[in-house]
């Protein structure tokens, strides 16, 4: 794992309005993925979804630790993040 990679954390919602926090190199590869129900379970039978929120992390140790925060936000919290 080179900590001097970029990577990204992102916020998908899904059709039933979920929101759903990952990590990924690729963000726009991933949120496909997703749409083509490949991505994850949580999203298997959720899609489509849609990306909301991306940011930019040096390292994937960095985007794992951002993502469990985000993860950890309420949704008002994590909707004040792109609706500012």
């Amino acid at each position: 794992m080179d900590n001097d990679e970029i990577w990204y954390v992102y916020i998908i919602e899904c059709r039933d309005k979920k929101l759903y926090v990952g990590i990924a190199k690729d963000v726009e590869r991933r949120v496909a993925l997703h749409n083509k129900g490949r991505a994850c379970r949580f999203t298997k039978y959720r899609y489509p979804v849609r990306l909301l929120y991306a940011e930019t992390c040096l390292g994937v140790n960095s985007a794992m630790k951002r993502e469990r925060q985000l993860k950890g936000f309420s949704r008002k919290k994590k909707v004040e993040l792109f609706n500012f």
